[in-house]
């Protein structure tokens, strides 16, 4: 019983000095960042040939796995590079968020790519990351017709001597 209440001490000296620690955490935003680019090709990947995409929109979509309802939570619009950052304020626990294209300004280009138009974004510091910075895969629009010299830069992607998927 005595070697219980020398402890009581120490633990509440423990729970109030971190207590500002978890506040802090809880109260600093996820800064998300990311890429937005033409597929002037229509690969489905970028290439030397890739443009990237100033003013294109991006919304980030948090989507609850129980009710299944969706939140936008943030929006970005890319720089001159084609990159775009957005905070998010809040941690979405075990919600699946997305970022997602919303629209491409570049004429010619502004079928969103199937296969590239969201990328996953952690929203969570229960996952064991440290840092409240997250990267979003890269995310593109197709042109809306390849530009010359595309089949000869295929190859270059190509395994060596598979021209047959040409």
């Amino acid at each position: 019983m005595e070697m219980a209440r020398s402890s009581v001490p120490l633990i509440v000296v423990l729970c109030v000095s971190l207590l500002p620690l978890a506040a802090m955490a809880v109260g600093t935003p996820f800064h998300i960042e990311g890429c937005v680019y033409c597929d002037t090709c229509r690969f489905g990947f970028e290439t030397i040939a890739t443009k990237y995409i100033s003013g294109a929109r991006v919304k980030i979509v948090c989507k609850d796995r129980v009710t299944l309802k969706s939140e936008v939570v943030g929006k970005a619009v890319t720089g001159p590079d084609g990159k775009y950052k957005v905070a998010i304020k809040g941690d979405r626990q075990d919600q699946q968020c997305l970022a997602e294209l919303v629209h491409s300004p570049m004429s010619r280009c502004h079928e969103a790519d199937p296969g590239r138009s969201t990328a996953t974004v952690i929203l969570t510091r229960s996952n064991g990351a440290a840092s409240t910075r997250h990267y979003a895969n890269a995310m593109g629009f197709f042109r809306d017709q390849p530009l010359r010299g595309c089949a000869s830069l295929r190859k270059l992607y190509l395994a060596d001597g598979d021209e047959r998927a040409i």
